[in-house]
């Protein structure tokens, strides 16, 4: 990082880069500056690199592996129902208006997909996702979401937090947590997010790098698939005529996989690839590995390894719906919780993610499971009939009894009962 490239950037994005965050870096040249700070010896000892990888979230999203990931993680957020149910009872808590605001509709504009999923790219991207928290009568009424390089959180000497909003047109205004949504995960300071791009930031960059290296090699590079030698040399006519032939009769994919023929002693030698083009590629697909990494998510699931996918994908699912999503499960629950929730509502509501769809195995499977859960096979039964067609997503039904179960009933063949 130099102060030349903290102004590039911007030309880079194609927009302007928020005012708190160049500050940040100048911030941070400043220190460098000094060469008793531990900024400096660290600056010094990797060459005049602060650490920080130029790599903007626009140019981070063109990496096909960066996109897969965060629109796996942001589609699953978006896609999953999120519940207010009653704590105590475990019923949907539909009468709370935060349940329609989450499940359907959070403001004019759009869908509770539409919203969770914005957000979600956000906070993975970003390294925060902000919505403003709109009130009437003390009932939240929308949740309007920001645009996080518009919003800059800041803790005070009390340890009070506030968001500065500075919206493109209008003034500074200091929101105050309550009328905040903040989500986020990781974090270095414990009150603002950090983002998965930058954690990324040196595997995107070398993925770029190889990515340009390749692509200038067939722009500007040669590609040769054989060579014609002559143990003499050829006379300029006879050079022109064969450079024609070759250009007429087998150059472009109709010719491709001819035989050539050649005269006058000459002799044609096929190249074949060398281990650095195969190095290449080794290296492109560890690159995907290491983003994928930084996400937490599964190879397979970017299309790394060429593996069948038979049963082994339930599992792979489930690894991506613990290890993946569960963090940014609790993330969610919590934050909403906290600043959208009166306390009296904290202590009797919860906020759930239902990500049964996602861990779902095959209808063998479910079956099975679903058997069991009703008592067969000598199991004592843990759920009933109604709870198996709601976790099935299915309509309400009335089942007839059936006649034989607790029959008193008798069909007179019955051996008499001993004295």
């Amino acid at each position: 990082m130099n102060l030349l490239n903290i102004f590039r950037r911007s030309e880079r994005a194609g927009q302007k880069e928020p005012y708190h965050e160049v500050m940040k870096d100048l911030v941070a040249m400043a220190q460098v500056m000094d060469p008793n700070s531990p900024e400096f010896k660290e600056w010094m000892r990797n060459g005049g690199d602060l650490g920080g990888s130029e790599v903007t979230v626009k140019e981070a999203m063109r990496n096909t592996s960066v996109f897969r990931c965060v629109s796996l993680v942001s589609y699953a957020i978006g896609m999953l129902p999120l519940h207010v149910i009653d704590a105590e009872t475990k019923e949907k808590a539909r009468e709370n208006p935060l349940f329609s605001l989450l499940h359907g509709k959070p403001n004019d504009w759009q869908t509770a997909f539409n919203f969770r999923q914005y957000m979600q790219r956000n906070a993975l991207v970003y390294g925060n996702a902000y919505a403003l928290i709109i009130r009437s009568m003390g009932r939240v009424i929308q949740l309007v979401p920001l645009d996080p390089r518009t919003v800059e959180v800041k803790q005070n000497r009390d340890w009070s937090v506030e968001y500065r909003y500075t919206p493109k047109k209008g003034e500074l205004r200091v929101i105050k947590p309550a009328d905040m949504l903040h989500v986020y995960a990781d974090s270095d300071n414990g009150f603002d997010g950090m983002s998965m791009v930058k954690v990324a930031a040196r595997a995107i960059e070398l993925s770029r790098e190889l990515e340009n290296s390749q692509a200038k090699f067939f722009k500007n590079g040669m590609h040769l698939g054989g060579i014609l030698s002559h143990p003499e040399k050829l006379g300029p006519d006879i050079l022109e005529t064969l450079k024609q032939s070759l250009k007429e009769q087998y150059s472009g994919t109709n010719n491709a996989g001819k035989w050539l023929v050649v005269e006058e002693g000459i002799q044609a030698t096929q190249l074949k690839s060398t281990a650095k083009d195969s190095q290449q590629i080794e290296s492109r697909a560890f690159q995907i590995e290491e983003i994928a990494r930084a996400f937490g998510v599964p190879r397979p699931f970017l299309g790394v390894d060429d593996t069948s996918w038979g049963s082994g994908i339930d599992v792979l699912g489930q690894i991506f719906v613990r290890y993946a999503l569960n963090p940014w499960f609790t993330a969610w629950e919590q934050a909403v919780k906290r600043s959208c929730m009166s306390d009296e509502e904290a202590a009797r509501l919860d906020v759930k993610f239902n990500a049964g769809a996602l861990l779902r195995g095959s209808m063998k499977d479910q079956s099975d499971f679903f058997a069991k859960a009703l008592g067969s096979g000598g199991h004592q039964p843990w759920m009933d009939y109604e709870e198996v067609r709601d976790t099935m997503d299915l309509p309400k039904k009335e089942i007839a009894p059936n006649p034989l179960a607790h029959s008193t009933e008798t069909n007179g063949n019955e051996p008499e009962e001993a004295a």
